[in-house]
């Protein structure tokens, strides 16, 4: 008989370093005109965010973004010294997260190492340092997900629950970390200012295995919308990644997916779905979903509350939400749903008991 894997805990870190409240300030300065400072502080207000948190310690002078001076006025850095400085913090940050999800003296019989990012480069990865970093066996096989975006940890999981089903033995180890942060672009349109204000750095470590412990995990489905290829984008320019995120993007959601449900739950009817764990990536996204869905605030509880303390955390968001179903021991047949550029929708169907 088939066994099911599972996501049996999840383990999540932050840096200590809160800088939403410093970013709204030093923001307003980038604006010259006082209709477009009042607009951005109204709409930081409605965000929905309270904290976001940073590698980059936050200045105490006003006129500072950050204590080292990482940005400044007419020198922001290159992609190089952006990627040095992934290379820097990526790892003690996936180490904590690692250590939350407390694998004890289980890390030599981990198999796989999975590891997801969009906002940061290097080689020997990651994947790389972390196997070595915490002992994991030499035979262990290593992957990396690379920018897919804020969806990418669905993918990773697929990744995980294929070695499952192939192997029951497989323990799959799995780490999402995103260092947004680092990607910020000297601006003053409202625009890419508001998309800005929603981002925060995080690591979410899961553990897969056919242990019947934690969220079962039933199948997945992926789904681009059509044309909407040029509304969410995340591309490699000589200062840094450069996101377009379109205003559209809300109420395409909005509009494409209650015709997509259907392909995205594929055997699970929505009148079955009791939990939804939907990428926290931001206010008005929520919101879409929210109405696309056609389901009560309260069932994106979990969501809003991520969103609220942590921002949108691009890939490692989703986890982090799943990491409070799983930990509430809350029960039922769920969806995990996150968006990605293309814009694709990744979806996941799991089982709590």
């Amino acid at each position: 008989m088939e066994r099911r894997p599972y996501i049996n805990r999840i383990g999540i870190a932050v840096p200590r370093h809160d800088v939403h409240r410093k970013f709204i300030d030093i923001a307003t300065r980038y604006f010259v005109e006082e209709r477009d400072k009042g607009l951005f502080a109204r709409m930081a207000e409605r965000s929905q965010i309270e904290h976001r948190y940073s590698c980059l310690r936050p200045a105490c002078d006003p006129a500072q973004m950050d204590s080292e001076r990482f940005y400044r006025l007419g020198a922001f850095p290159d992609t190089h010294a952006r990627m040095s400085r992934y290379n820097q913090e990526a790892l003690p940050l996936a180490c904590a997260a690692v250590a939350d999800l407390d694998l004890d003296d289980g890390r030599e019989a981990i198999t796989h190492l999975i590891v997801v990012s969009c906002t940061g480069f290097v080689a020997p990865g990651l994947d790389f340092q972390l196997a070595q970093v915490l002992g994991l066996a030499p035979s262990v096989e290593r992957t990396v997900v690379g920018f897919m975006g804020c969806s990418a940890a669905l993918p990773g999981l697929k990744l995980a629950y294929h070695a499952v089903r192939s192997n029951p033995r497989a323990r799959i180890l799995l780490v999402a970390l995103e260092l947004c942060t680092l990607h910020l672009q000297e601006s003053k349109s409202l625009d890419e200012l508001l998309s800005f204000l929603l981002f925060g750095d995080g690591c979410a470590a899961a553990l897969v295995t056919a242990e019947a412990q934690g969220a079962g995990i039933v199948g997945f489905s992926a789904l681009p919308l059509p044309g909407t290829s040029e509304l969410l984008t995340w591309r490699i320019g000589s200062l840094g990644f450069e996101m377009h995120l379109s205003g559209k993007v809300p109420s395409t959601i909005c509009r494409n997916l209650p015709p997509a449900l259907p392909a995205l739950l594929a055997d699970v009817g929505k009148s079955d779905v009791a939990l939804w764990a939907v990428h926290p990536g931001g206010r008005t996204i929520l919101d879409a979903a929210l109405k696309a869905l056609e389901i009560e605030n309260e069932a994106l509880a979990y969501s809003r509350d991520v969103l609220r303390d942590f921002g949108n955390m691009s890939s490692a968001g989703v986890l982090f939400v799943l990491a409070k179903m799983i930990a509430s021991r809350t029960r039922g047949m769920g969806c995990a749903m996150a968006f990605g550029p293309g814009i694709t929708v990744e979806a996941m169907r799991f089982l709590m008991q």
